[in-house]
């Protein structure tokens, strides 16, 4: 009988061990036909392995660009012959994106053989999958052109604040064609990444109209002082709680496992919706999805289904990745920083 036991034990935990193995061989060894995309592909995955915080940087980039005038490479300019300088890496609301010189890499390698749209869009793509361990993965074409536009201007008014209400965020997402499901989906992606505390200072104040788990509160501003931006500083924190230190999960009374989460730091995962119904996110703008019926009831069913939520990211980051580009000159950029020409008429 204890025989039969332990040849039970020993065949379950190869069959644990093999849908593990499976997740990361895919996630680490998933290269494509496509001599672009795997170009990508190998160039995120060394960057991801050097330095994991990357792959949060690059699954941003995806939104940022794509969310104004679609998806463009427009987010990556520094100067462009309407707006000169001020371009959206200006925006006060976008501050903090990264990944930028990864873009440049990659570019160089791949020449006119893709534009830095597309480069956005399948690095985002190859950046999710890894940090999901494989587990959200999808296929999106190519044939992305560069747009000439980038205005800080028009990112500040149009991208998201971490302060919008419920109604501010639905009219933003339904501009674009984006129900509250999605909505709801895509903000699962403050699993990672971090946050400045200018982005979050209205949550340390105050804790009645969008409450925040006082633990939590207190630990922040202990890390974080609201001072600190008095002084000119502006440092950052992880946008989730169980990417912190083990001293500031203490005192923000966080124990991941005993969450139900995994604890591995900066893994794209469901944990964002059991941290959002516990009053532990960040933002204004997470803690709200809580006061509309439709999306509250979201948040509980991502969190008692992981597998749901990796399959509804991965179709709305196909539709994120598909907003068709907006404007009149197009171009695949030399350089992915400015634009091919001075004037264009």
């Amino acid at each position: 009988m204890a025989n039969k036991l332990d040849a039970a034990a020993v065949l379950s935990l190869c069959v644990v061990l093999a849908f593990t193995l499976a997740g990361q061989s895919a996630a680490a060894g998933r290269y494509y036909g496509d001599k672009v995309q795997d170009t990508v592909r190998k160039e995120v995955e060394k960057a991801i392995a050097y330095d994991r915080s990357i792959g949060p940087a690059l699954v941003r980039l995806v939104f940022h660009d794509c969310w104004i005038n679609g998806c463009d490479g427009s987010v990556l300019l520094d100067k462009t012959p309407t707006d000169g300088t001020n371009t959206e890496k200006k925006a006060v609301i976008n501050i903090g994106l990264a990944g930028f010189q990864l873009i440049d890499t990659i570019k160089q390698q791949l020449g006119p053989n893709a534009s830095c749209a597309d480069i956005v869009a399948f690095a985002g793509r190859d950046a999710a999958d890894i940090l999901s361990g494989g587990k959200i993965f999808y296929t999106i074409p190519g044939g992305r052109k560069d747009g000439v536009v980038s205005s800080a201007k028009v990112a500040d008014a149009n991208l998201p604040e971490s302060t919008f209400d419920f109604d501010q965020l639905q009219n933003n997402f339904n501009a674009r064609g984006f129900s509250v499901e999605e909505l709801v989906v895509l903000s699962g992606a403050h699993s990672i990444g971090v946050a400045h505390l200018s982005s979050y200072q209205d949550r340390l104040g105050r804790a009645d109209s969008t409450p925040i788990d006082p633990d939590y509160q207190a630990a922040l501003n202990k890390t974080t002082p609201l001072s600190l931006l008095q002084k000119g500083q502006n440092p950052t924190v992880p946008n989730n709680v169980r990417d912190e230190t083990a001293a500031f999960q203490t005192d923000a009374a966080y124990d991941p496992v005993a969450m139900g989460v995994s604890p591995e730091k900066i893994v794209l995962d469901n944990s964002y919706y059991h941290n959002n119904l516990v009053n532990k996110v960040l933002f204004e703008s997470d803690w709200v999805l809580r006061t509309d019926g439709d999306a509250a009831d979201k948040l509980e069913e991502y969190k008692e289904n992981a597998t749901e939520w990796h399959s509804d990211f991965a179709a709305a980051m196909v539709k994120l990745s598909s907003l068709p580009a907006q404007g009149k000159n197009f171009e695949i950029r030399k350089n992915c920083r400015v634009t091919n020409k001075q004037y264009y008429y």
